[in-house]
């Protein structure tokens, strides 16, 4: 496995590897087993013959909240044995001097899919992330590329971005990777306490039971309010959003015939969890 730390040598071990499938894992380190999972199918995905490429960035860009910037957990030693043990053949580890110039003024907006679920409570934050996926697109021009489906809205603006654009890559959306106990895996979940730990998974167990009464027949906004009620019973949690949407377009379902999707945004103390489930109709 090869590092590189800034765009010319990243440009540099790239060069002789072109002409052959290039799989993309972008990530902000403080990887875990659901990163693993990333680049375990990047590894499959590429085969013998292709090349994994992540990247570990911390990316300020994206951040509406500076104390979650801050608190953000960075562990890069252990985030580079994980890439080798999984099989990963570079990783680009910037730093945001190298990512972005001191003046830069260009910016990147959608305008559609941000405006809801967690575009809607964080300003900002798609707009950084389109830039710097754009701006890695660029780096690494990667065939394909892989992000989990925890981040549902920002797999969708991504697809939306590699559309609108023509960016020549291939957009793989992974499923969710859980623990025993049904949370969805994410570097935030360190920082829990130990009762919103033990909270947590009732945001997945809302979900599944809210997917079966959906498949059942009840109706969006019954779907939408069992998930509120039990996450309202949780002691010390806020809900941001809970909302059921296209799953394409993320906003309100057109029809039942198409598959909708169930997301969730809470406060569990100071930290944010996100989860959602794909739904369709039995």
């Amino acid at each position: 496995m090869q590092t590189a730390h800034t765009k010319e040598e990243l440009r540099g071990l790239l060069a002789s590897m072109r002409g052959r499938r290039i799989v993309f894992v972008p990530t902000m380190g403080a990887l875990h087993a659901g990163h693993a999972s990333l680049l375990h199918q990047a590894r499959a995905l590429a085969g013998e013959q292709g090349i994994v490429v992540s990247s570990i960035f911390l990316n300020p860009v994206q951040f509406d909240n500076a104390g979650d910037l801050s608190t953000y957990p960075q562990t890069p030693d252990a985030d580079l044995t994980l890439c080798k043990e999984c099989g990963v053949d570079v990783v680009f580890m910037p730093t945001p001097d190298v990512m972005y110039c001191a003046d830069r003024s260009m910016v990147m907006e959608e305008n559609h899919l941000s405006t809801v679920l967690c575009g809607a409570s964080r300003p900002g934050h798609f707009a950084g992330v389109c830039l710097v996926v754009c701006k890695l697109f660029n780096l690494v021009q990667p065939t394909d590329a892989i992000f989990g489906k925890k981040d549902y809205q920002q797999l969708a603006i991504l697809r939306r971005m590699v559309r609108d654009l023509d960016i020549p890559v291939v957009l793989h959306g992974a499923e969710i990777v859980r623990e025993e106990d049904g949370l969805a895996l994410s570097s935030r979940n360190v920082r829990l306490l130990p009762q919103h730990r033990a909270a947590a998974p009732q945001i997945y167990g809302a979900l599944r039971t809210a997917a079966r009464d959906y498949a059942a027949g009840a109706s969006a906004e019954e779907v939408r309010a069992s998930v509120i009620d039990t996450l309202s019973a949780i002691d010390g949690v806020r809900i941001d959003y809970a909302e059921l949407v296209d799953a394409e377009t993320l906003h309100a379902p057109a029809c039942d015939h198409r598959m909708a999707l169930l997301a969730v945004a809470a406060w569990f103390g100071d930290v944010r969890l996100i989860d959602n489930i794909e739904l369709v109709r039995a």
